[in-house]
């Protein structure tokens, strides 16, 4: 292998997450770090650490010009961007080849093929893939868009042309909302992604969401490592996700993933990727968009197939052909993940900012958490507010869902707000546990009356456990303030009085 060192071109988990593969492989690693996550877990993982710059991420994580003088300046021979910021961004990607850097993704033509939506639609069209109804190019006018938006009947839904996440992604339900959400989606991409263009298609009532992994090298092969079901959201923003998707009968997954890897196949594609499916309440699907990264979720394909797609990254990134042939993939039970976020579920998942003062994860033989902070750490107002992701994985999806519930109620967290929470409440729900679900699960069954109908036996042990832990910190250091509502003193406060 020619690669010896890559810098990092991210933070948090999924900094730590590459980190970990990079030291397996006998990788050294370079991260980069701005002005508040000096002490960050990531930078004193690193073989290496390089100040980007000030917090904000358009100074620092996002700026190309200084990520590339970064890896000149340590010597890597790649970097990996993970995902999200710099993940996606073509331009990017294409002053690191003009570089002689390598890039540990796709190459930039298939970026600006297939990572962005409008160039994806144009294809996936000319590869007769059903796709919801809407236009294929970005619409520049208030009077352009009125005009698709009047033509295929309210509501719509606009969407980034670049990017994902939910960012720069609204539903409008009327005329009367187009404007006002013209504008805000235009905002929100142009400050996520660089990139103001947005496009509209159909919104679809109460779909299933439904994604594909796949892997391409540089020799034109093409596989898929099986569906994940991303149905349960909040605004846009997945919150769990499982494999494989109980949705699917055979004949439709053979057809879905036959058209994933045909997209990619006839894009050029390299890397992984993931191309994504809304499916309509009578099971058709539409393709709705391809993400030229690495998925927040992969962990729960990697528990499937027991394959490290990070390293699968770096081996194709350094001009290797695949591991595995489509024939040779195999799938083992049921895998579900759930995002810790730090917010309040409370408030309207408001995000919560502080300093974590407890944080004592599960463990177990088939419990996985990826995680981006650390005890004593901070988490601020400039990132995304993600904790840490706690996948299960069971011979079925019962058992995962039984397994993943455990482990939740004894993730001890004490100093910020979270959504562990919500979490328990989505896996306890009876039309969860039925498979009932769709990507406005949350917003049409979820109350606050409904945290507090999460059953109690869930938080005990944690409950105890917390309240040993600030016990204990009083003792060191004084007492510790919890947030003003927060999880855990509600837990001593109704089970441990």
């Amino acid at each position: 292998m020619s690669i010896r060192k890559i810098l990092i071109a991210n933070r948090g988990e999924i900094a730590l997450r590459i980190i970990r593969t990079c030291k397996s492989m006998n990788i050294r690693t370079v991260a980069i770090y701005s002005d508040v996550d000096a002490d960050a877990p990531h930078t004193r993982a690193a073989d290496e650490s390089y100040h980007i710059g000030r917090a904000p991420a358009t100074e620092s994580y996002l700026h190309k010009e200084k990520i590339i003088a970064a890896a000149r300046e340590t010597g890597a021979d790649a970097i990996h961007p993970g995902y999200g910021f710099v993940s996606e961004n073509a331009d990017f990607v294409k002053l690191v080849e003009d570089a002689g850097i390598l890039f540990v993704g796709p190459a930039s033509k298939a970026i600006r093929l297939l990572g962005d939506k409008t160039s994806a639609r144009r294809l996936a069209r000319s590869l007769k893939i059903p796709m919801v109804p809407g236009v294929v190019d970005p619409v520049h006018t208030l009077e352009s868009l009125r005009e698709v938006a009047n033509e295929i009947g309210y509501p719509v839904l606009l969407k980034a042309s670049a990017g994902g996440g939910g960012k720069g992604m609204r539903v409008v339900q009327s005329d009367q909302e187009l404007a006002s959400a013209f504008r805000s989606a235009r905002s929100e991409a142009k400050s996520s992604f660089g990139d103001d263009r947005v496009y509209v298609e159909k919104y679809l009532a109460d779909p299933r969401h439904i994604e594909v992994q796949v892997l391409a090298d540089t020799a034109g092969n093409v596989i898929h490592l099986g569906e994940r079901e991303c149905s349960i959201q909040r605004r846009h923003q997945k919150i769990l996700e499982e494999s494989p998707s109980l949705l699917l009968s055979t004949k439709l997954r053979d057809e879905i993933t036959s058209c994933a890897v045909r997209l990619a196949r006839e894009g050029g594609y390299t890397n992984a990727g993931t191309v994504e499916f809304l499916l309509d309440r009578e099971k058709n699907f539409y393709f709705m968009e391809m993400n030229t990264r690495l998925q927040v979720e992969h962990p729960v394909t990697e528990m499937r197939t027991g394959i490290d797609l990070v390293r699968e990254q770096i081996r194709i990134a350094d001009g290797e052909p695949l591991s595995y042939r489509q024939s040779e993939i195999m799938f083992t039970g049921h895998a579900i993940e759930c995002r810790i976020y730090a917010e309040d579920s409370s408030n309207n998942f408001f995000p919560s900012t502080g300093v974590i003062h407890a944080l004592h994860p599960p463990s177990g033989a088939w419990i996985r958490e990826d995680r981006g902070v650390v005890e004593g750490g901070k988490v601020t107002a400039y990132y995304d507010p993600m904790i840490s992701k706690l996948i299960a994985h069971g011979s079925d999806r019962d058992e995962a869902i039984d397994r993943l519930t455990e482990a939740l109620s004894r993730y001890e967290l004490f100093g910020v707000k979270n959504n562990i929470d919500l979490c328990l409440w989505i896996l306890t729900h009876p039309k969860y546990r039925a498979n009932q679900v769709d990507t406005n699960f949350i917003q049409n069954h979820f109350s606050l009356q409904d945290l507090e109908r999460v059953p109690p036996q869930l938080f005990e042990a944690a409950a105890v456990a917390a309240a040993l832990t600030e016990s204990a910190a009083i003792n060191a250091s004084g007492p510790i303030r919890p947030a003003p509502g927060s999880r855990w003193r509600t837990m001593r406060q109704d089970h441990l009085r």
